[in-house]
């Protein structure tokens, strides 16, 4: 049975990476997509990488007949995607990959992004996109939140452990890079490569990272008490990749094994063997998560990093796993697409 998807957002990075993801699955197809910026473009013209493919022409939002969609992914930017979702048909299986539905407290969301919820009741319904986490609930749900790509990395390191109580609550520390692309692809001046090659730097200190706001939600709710994790972000000169670096208190050895025995049977999470650490370079452009664990020189205390694609794994791919998941399909379909090296 081949599923009818549209794609809103299409001429961003995310939107042409679920296209690239797509072009290969055989069980659905692309209907349509949106790009109101560019509407009346070919993906070819917005995405000269993509110019092999037969699809459909970027149109308006407003232009497209949802009745024989299936499920319709939301590319879209914070605060727009919430009142686009609002208006679409209710029997839409919708995956969202903006932070609108992030947060399941409306108060939350007015800290961290600057404004109050337009779709509330919308928001209590959405269930959180970290697939290995909530792959029950999001097979049944029609609404899916995809978390941030920050957000994701850091919690398959740090999911496991303070679900194990095998570290200290309150000496968790995450030091975390990133690809330029994770900012999006409009215009930026500190995106110009002018002003981003030959160095990075540490942005959003002092936690004021929105990301954080995923962190305080899951951490303290899977430890019954309130989690407050340290956690700066940097903007690396590099396309694509997030590499995460967690410093724990806690055996190196319990730390390791709890994650090995976590995701042994997770086809897209591999813990490597004990005292390697893991590349962006070797997770690039696929949907794998690659973890390592080393003890650090400081008894009881260990360090954790983990390498993702964050067009991929961290927002696409995850989104693509969860509609498959919600479609009834096999969740690897599409996605054991090897990483490209070098």
């Amino acid at each position: 049975m081949t599923h009818k998807i549209a794609i809103l957002g299409a001429s961003g990075y995310t939107g042409a990476e679920l296209v690239r993801l797509i072009a290969t699955h055989p069980g659905l197809e692309i209907a349509a997509l949106s790009a109101n910026s560019k509407a009346g473009q070919t993906m070819a013209q917005a995405f000269p990488h993509l110019r092999h493919l037969d699809l459909p022409t970027l149109v308006t939002i407003d232009e497209i007949d949802f009745s024989g969609i299936d499920l319709c992914f939301c590319a879209l930017p914070h605060k727009t995607s919430q009142e686009v979702i609002a208006a679409l048909p209710t029997d839409l299986k919708i995956v969202d990959l903006s932070a609108d539905f992030r947060l399941r407290d409306p108060d939350a969301y007015e800290k961290w992004y600057g404004n109050a919820h337009a779709a509330v009741e919308m928001q209590k319904e959405a269930v959180y996109g970290l697939t290995e986490f909530y792959r029950d609930a999001i097979r049944g749900a029609r609404l899916v939140a995809g978390t941030g790509c920050n957000a994701a990395t850091g919690q398959y390191i740090l999911r496991p452990l303070i679900q194990a109580g095998v570290i200290d609550l309150d000496e968790i520390i995450l030091d975390l890079k990133c690809g330029v692309s994770g900012a999006g692809r409009s215009l930026k001046e500190n995106l110009l490569h002018a002003e981003l090659s030959e160095g990075y730097h540490a942005y959003a200190l002092g936690g004021t990272h929105r990301h954080l706001g995923e962190f305080d939600q899951e951490f303290s709710e899977i430890a019954g008490r309130d989690v407050r994790i340290q956690f700066t972000p940097h903007l690396i000169p590099a396309n694509r990749g997030i590499l995460a670096t967690g410093y724990v208190k806690g055996e190196a050895k319990a730390v390791y094994e709890t994650l090995f025995n976590t995701y042994a049977d997770e086809p897209f999470i591999e813990v490597l063997p004990y005292g390697e650490g893991p590349s962006t370079r070797h997770v690039r452009g696929s949907n794998f998560c690659h973890i390592g664990v080393v003890a650090d020189r400081i008894d009881g205390r260990a360090i954790v990093v983990a390498a993702l694609d964050n067009l991929c794994k961290g927002s696409s791919g995850q989104a693509l796993q969860n509609a498959n998941l919600m479609l009834g399909i096999d969740e690897t379909t599409g996605l054991m697409l090897a990483p490209v090296f070098p």
